[in-house]
């Protein structure tokens, strides 16, 4: 079986896992407060949504070097 889109993909672009995790965490718990239609049209769960967007590049992670601290 064949995951898509591969977690070590997605662990190649956040860094580590646990950076991943909080994203993907993060972003889910926002598209199911504010677009549970299209979670229920899509019948997939956020999680997969927000791997799939990370995945895209429609997500981006946002590191503390890049936000100048």
């Amino acid at each position: 079986m064949m995951i898509d889109p591969p977690i070590e993909e997605l662990k190649k672009i956040a860094g580590n896992e646990y950076v991943l995790a909080n994203v993907l965490a993060k972003r889910a718990k926002i598209l199911e407060k504010d677009m549970p239609e299209y979670i229920e049209a899509s019948q997939e769960k956020a999680i997969s949504i927000a791997a799939r967007e990370l995945y895209s590049g429609k997500l981006e992670i946002k590191k503390p070097d890049d936000l100048g601290e």
